[in-house]
């Protein structure tokens, strides 16, 4: 399974230099996990930056894979994952999402960097 995490699905669909790199695990939409704290992220974010057509067309796309709701277990997970780590609550759910449904991050977050579980890309300017 893959997990492309906000950062990602922003870069590909900004046409960014690291698009190529997250185009791998999103055209396999019968394997991506989708957690919905990364649609809450997107969706706001092309909400700000473009407007709420833009955005709702983006979560339709991200609804393509498998959206994993945030329940108590990994809710309670994600906060020991944060506490062990010392990484932020959304990239804790993250992790916790990845670890359940044993997905690989693809990612350009530094919090990712030395995660077993991630394959990380340096973000290019």
């Amino acid at each position: 399974m893959n997990l492309v995490d906000s950062c990602g699905w922003l870069e590909y669909l900004a046409d960014g230099p690291n698009a190529d790199f997250f185009a791998f695990p999103l055209f396999k939409t019968e394997q991506l996990v989708v957690p919905v704290i990364c649609i809450y992220e997107v969706f706001k974010k092309v909400l700000a930056e473009k407007n709420e057509d833009t955005a709702l067309q983006t979560v339709a796309l991200m609804r393509q894979g498998l959206v994993i709701d945030i329940d108590t277990t990994l809710t309670l997970n994600a906060a020991k994952i944060s506490f062990d780590l010392k990484i932020p609550m959304a990239d804790s759910l993250i992790l916790a999402v990845a670890r359940a449904h044993k997905a690989i991050i693809w990612t350009q977050d530094q919090h990712f960097k030395n995660v077993p579980e991630a394959r990380f890309k340096i973000k290019r300017c």
